[in-house]
């Protein structure tokens, strides 16, 4: 079975083909800046290698007739025709309390999801965007919506709800949610798949690091907390989101500069985190290579971000009441060394002994143990893969399977 898997952003399209028995990639790629005069489609190529070509592209809905022209092109692509695309799985953000698992896309099912929009109103909008593009396109192949937030539906109310009055969670559903859930699922079974461990045995922290970052607490097969809450914008430090944030500074700054509620949602989603402490990106590659070469705003902005992620590991440890395995995952998780090193050298006390050469050997695509053998603690890096678990659940329920 052929699954095309889609991820839709506000302003991008990105796609993997994939033949899920074999789980293998038949193509890749994305659109990015629609509705931009400079859009352009991004294709990786067989031999690792990428090419950029320049389109004009207004919505999302030729942003998916884009990838499709480009996955049955003559010389780029890898069918024939249509026909050989089986069905279609959607990251889709924001789930509410509705889905606690993914469902095949029907009327009722998108009119769930447009229920969602006013609490991720950046994120359901275009999903739903390449859903419908989806169905005037290939009308008759399945469509799958894999929802970020349904992994998490097992945290207790102690964990999801709001010290808030509790008419606005009963009348309007004000809860934590969190998000980076596929992802979450898929490295906390890879991570005792990879280690020997019977996932339903142990407490797992699994620290989904980038430019979005959360951290999860799972129990014995179970989502117990995540920091991420009712929007992505709570919880850790990130690229441009602000993560916690005593809410009387926001009233503060709301009441000083005249601000609105779309600036402050703008403020701490996209001028906040490592981007708003450093001034200079929110792409930690360029942070780290300020931060040695002396800048301090950028050995603050690292400091801080560490910091965070060690606090909410710590936590989680107490919540889950110790913890057998901690994983990183994620652009910076996969790949920053030394985020990864400090903060586990400050774990000591848990148990946690990491092996600084393996530690090290642990970047661009190398996943593993990093733990030294005596450690009470395993740690380990694995590379995420959002988009098998889509496939996977968009392959069952097709077949009429629970995923």
């Amino acid at each position: 079975m052929n699954i095309l898997v889609l991820n839709c952003g506000s302003s991008s399209a990105k796609y993997k083909l994939i033949e899920i028995k074999n789980n293998v990639t038949l193509a890749e790629g994305g659109v990015e800046k629609i509705g931009l005069p400079d859009a352009f489609i991004k294709v990786k190529l067989p031999d690792g290698s990428k090419k950029e070509i320049s389109l004009d592209i207004t919505d999302h809905n030729g942003a998916i007739k884009a990838i499709l022209d480009i996955l049955t092109d003559d010389n780029l692509g890898c069918i024939k025709s249509f026909d050989q695309i089986d069905a279609v799985g959607h990251r889709v953000v924001h789930g509410g309390e509705k889905f606690s698992s993914s469902v095949r896309i029907n009327d009722e099912v998108k009119a769930m999801i447009a229920d969602c929009y006013d609490i991720a109103p950046l994120h359901n909008p275009v999903n739903m965007a390449g859903i419908e593009a989806i169905e005037a396109i290939l009308p008759n192949v399945p469509q799958v919506a894999v929802f970020d937030t349904a992994f998490h539906q097992t945290m207790p109310p102690k964990a999801y709800m709001y010290p808030l009055p509790y008419k606005y969670y009963k009348h309007d559903h004000v809860r934590r949610y969190g998000f980076h859930g596929t992802s979450h699922r898929y490295v906390s079974r890879k991570v005792c798949e990879m280690l020997g461990l019977n996932y339903e045995d142990q407490r797992i922290i699994c620290c989904h690091i980038g430019n979005g970052a959360s951290i999860s607490a799972i129990d014995h097969g179970k989502c117990i907390d995540t920091s991420m809450g009712l929007t992505p914008t709570e919880g850790l430090m990130m690229g441009t989101r602000v993560g916690d944030i005593d809410a009387g500074a926001l009233v503060f700054l709301m009441k000083r500069y005249g601000l609105d509620a779309m600036q402050v949602q703008n403020l701490v989603n996209k001028e906040s985190g490592v981007l708003g402490i450093t001034g200079i990106s929110s792409d930690m590659r360029e942070v780290v290579a300020a931060a040695e070469q002396g800048n301090e705003r950028a050995k603050l902005a690292l400091e801080m971000y560490e910091l965070r992620i060690l606090k909410y590991i710590g936590a989680y440890a107490a919540e889950l009441g110790g913890v057998d395995v901690i994983a990183f995952t994620g652009g910076v998780g996969e790949n920053q060394t030394d985020t990864r090193e400090n903060v586990c050298r400050k774990l000591a006390h848990l148990g946690v002994d990491i092996d600084p050469d393996l530690n090290a050997q642990m970047w661009r695509g190398h996943d593993g143990e990093i733990s030294k053998p005596g450690s009470r603690v395993r740690v380990a890096v694995v590379l995420t893969d959002e988009e098998y678990m889509i496939a996977r659940d968009t392959e069952a329920i097709v077949e009429g399977r629970q995923p």
